[in-house]
């Protein structure tokens, strides 16, 4: 298998493919403030496998959710749990690059995008999403974040290297602002949403992970890379989480 088909092994079996929470999710849809009653047409784009998908649907009962993903698989055991969870009927799926979206000019009430922005950017994603939202309309986005205004070398190098937006909040306001949005809300998910959430149960299907895949050379640096980022984490936490920005598009 190539890189790309073993991080799709990989990251397929979790519950979520990066830091979050249930009850930060409703957290973040009450700031929203939305009427939970109205016929809500909702896009969750890079929902995974449908963790925060699957939830807004239980909260949202008269919403539509378009589930996107680039990856088909991901929406496979998404509509499976769908199904089990008995709200396939308010979700649909949707092969898709994020950046290449196929909804009309404000034709959805909100975009929902957990872990996933960074795909493209979150100035790109913010700025692209913002003429699918109707007036008035609602952008729920987590996104990596410094927690301090200067931090340890080796974690400023890292995170630089692998995704050179990475920001204090004040400048993801800024980004919000500049691209037609008022910034109504913003929490930093805790801890628990990484390690619990997130690398405890990535860790635990290392093993399988690596059976799987025969124990391959590249198998076996891929755990090496995200083994490398859960200790950076577990090292300089005080420095850098996941934020939760809500902000609502402008007339």
């Amino acid at each position: 298998m190539d890189d790309y088909t073993l991080l799709i092994d990989l990251h397929k079996q979790g519950h979520r493919q990066g830091p979050g929470g249930d009850a930060e999710t409703e957290l973040a849809l009450n700031l929203t403030m939305i009427d939970r009653h109205a016929p809500l047409e909702i896009a969750d784009i890079g929902c995974g496998t449908g963790a925060s998908t699957i939830l807004l649907a239980r909260l949202l009962q008269k919403a539509r959710i378009m589930a996107v993903d680039l990856l088909q698989d991901f929406l496979d055991v998404l509509n499976k749990k769908a199904a089990t969870a008995g709200v396939s009927d308010r979700i649909a799926t949707l092969a898709c690059a994020m950046d290449e979206l196929p909804f009309a000019a404000e034709q959805l009430d909100m975009i929902w995008s957990e872990g996933a922005i960074y795909h493209i950017g979150f100035e790109k994603g913010v700025a692209d999403w913002r003429r699918h939202l109707k007036a008035g309309g609602l952008l729920v986005a987590s996104e990596i974040t410094w927690t301090t205004d200067s931090r340890p070398q080796e974690i400023q190098d890292h995170w630089k290297r692998e995704y050179p937006e990475i920001a204090v909040a004040s400048a993801k306001m800024m980004v919000l602002e500049q691209h037609g949005y008022a910034p109504i809300g913003y929490f930093l998910l805790p801890e628990h949403c990484w390690l619990d959430q997130y690398y405890r149960p990535l860790q635990a299907g290392f093993e399988g992970f690596l059976n799987r895949s025969g124990n391959s050379e590249e198998a076996r640096a891929i755990v090496a890379a995200e083994q490398r980022e859960i200790e950076l984490y577990e090292t300089y936490k005080a420095y850098l989480g996941y934020g939760m920005y809500i902000a609502r598009k402008l007339g």
